[in-house]
């Protein structure tokens, strides 16, 4: 992320950013929280031989929120651009039934 923001205040014009540099500067920032968020997951998965699925689907919630963030809408066709919000929102409705069966709500109407 450092090494972005260096380049792009090196290019002339000397210490200006653009809208471009700055979704660039944005999407190398998230693409460090995502390499952490990965991280987080394996030593999770290593101490305890259990697969933390709300933790996994969060990151790929946030892999793919970046991916919103940084797509140049004007040179992507709509078949691109529609696959990528049923991606999100089947990676949504994922995590919403997670979270929904792990704090237990709406266990009475699965009863029945």
């Amino acid at each position: 992320m450092v090494w972005v923001l260096y380049q792009r205040f090196l290019t002339p014009p000397l210490g200006l950013l653009e809208v471009g540099d700055i979704i660039a500067v944005f999407g190398a920032f998230i693409a460090v929280l995502i390499a952490i968020e990965i991280f987080i997951n394996i030593t999770l998965y290593l101490r305890s031989d259990v697969m933390p699925v709300r933790l996994v689907v969060a990151t790929a919630l946030m892999a793919i929120a970046r991916k919103v963030i940084i797509l140049d809408f004007k040179k992507l066709d709509w078949p691109y651009v529609a696959a990528t919000g049923v991606v999100v929102l089947a990676l949504g409705v994922t995590y919403w039934l997670l979270h929904r069966m792990e704090t237990g709500v709406g266990k009475e109407e699965w009863k029945k």
